[in-house]
């Protein structure tokens, strides 16, 4: 499949140069008849029977297992969560941080990480988005860093493994703006976490938690799903590896709908996307402030000149869609695999006519 087939998938480029993949991707044709599929499946035969049952249980399968293999984990090393904050908050709540506990983050971080960390109970201890900074804020009573491996201000990326390596600490890793966008391991990382509705341009409110070893983490939170077998107590035998922590019933139709979203996805994805961002920040810095650096993630950038938000309507306006950072005077670019130099030029002359 070459780039014009693979960006031909997605309706909404007709209308507008969609680079806020940051926040939500566009979604492909069969991304969304494979949903209305399986939810027509569900209208004309009901959601009951022994064959309804079988045929999610085995979408969830098959989806921990496609995630497995994207990020380099084992199958059994997968949670199906709804989100990057709910698979923040297993993670968190399982390690029963205790007020004396330290935790590491950044000032760069997504309130998707930041509130689970304030709601552990821990002390929060906000380093700057630098690999020496992070180090230098471990004290004795660190028990864990908690990092965005691709920050979702600037699209700077942390070298989570080796922070991991260097620390000697476990490491949580939001991987909101990595996986599906840069190449992403999995492996030497403790937890990491997926958002399925951004670069991977899957449904809303899915997602996944990758736990390196999942017997080691207690599962605080309990769905259904957490269990192999329960007392009338509500004492339970847990379920094999990271299903233990799958956070709740996700519907059918999501799950088709992330496995056609990962159909979709070309091989050379990761390659396209890295070229398109650069060309995007050569492009940006001849006409504004760009802020992020060369060589890093999808995400690009700039100061903006006079109100951000009002900016961005009215690159919304002339048909680019991109977003601000509230509280930073930055507006912000994605650019995925399905972007072409036409979106990147058509956000240059909106940027000129805007301003």
């Amino acid at each position: 499949m070459d780039f014009a087939q693979a960006r031909a998938q997605f309706p909404v480029f007709e209308r507008y140069a969609y680079l806020n993949a940051g926040t939500f991707g566009p979604l492909a044709r069969a991304t969304v008849e494979a949903m209305e599929a399986r939810q027509r499946r569900d209208l004309e035969q009901g959601r009951s029977g022994p064959d309804f049952f079988a045929e999610t249980i085995a979408l969830r399968d098959e989806l921990r297992a496609r995630i497995a293999a994207l990020v380099g984990a084992e199958p059994a090393q997968v949670a199906l969560t709804c989100s990057t904050t709910d698979g923040c908050n297993i993670v968190l709540a399982g390690l029963g941080l205790q007020p004396e506990d330290e935790v590491v983050t950044t000032s760069d971080e997504h309130f998707g990480l930041l509130g689970p960390l304030h709601a552990s109970g821990a002390r929060v201890v906000v380093a700057a988005p630098e690999p020496e900074a992070i180090l230098a804020a471990v004290t004795p009573r660190t028990k864990l860093l908690a990092l965005s491996q691709v920050l979702w201000t600037d699209g700077r990326i942390l070298p989570v493994a080796e922070l991991r390596d260097r620390s000697g600490l476990p490491v949580l890793v939001d991987g909101a703006q990595s996986v599906g966008a840069i190449p992403v391991a999995a492996t030497g990382l403790d937890f990491l976490t997926v958002s399925a509705q951004k670069w991977l341009c899957g449904p809303d409110t899915i997602g996944a938690l990758v736990v390196r070893e999942p017997e080691r983490l207690r599962v605080d939170q309990p769905s259904y799903f957490a269990q192999k077998s329960f007392q009338p107590d509500g004492g339970f035998e847990p379920r094999p590896g990271a299903a233990r922590f799958d956070s709740q019933w996700i519907s059918p139709a999501s799950l088709a709908g992330l496995l056609a979203a990962l159909d979709a996805r070309p091989e050379w994805a990761a390659d396209r996307a890295a070229a398109m961002s650069g060309l995007c920040r050569t492009e940006l810095a001849q006409r504004v402030d760009v802020v992020s650096a060369p060589g890093q993630g999808t995400l690009v950038s700039w100061r903006a000149e006079g109100d951000p938000t009002k900016t961005v309507k009215r690159l919304f306006e002339q048909g680019v869609v991109a977003r601000d950072i509230p509280g930073r005077n930055l507006i912000r670019a994605s650019c995925g695999w399905w972007t072409s130099e036409e979106d990147i030029a058509r956000l240059g002359e909106a940027l000129g006519e805007s301003g």
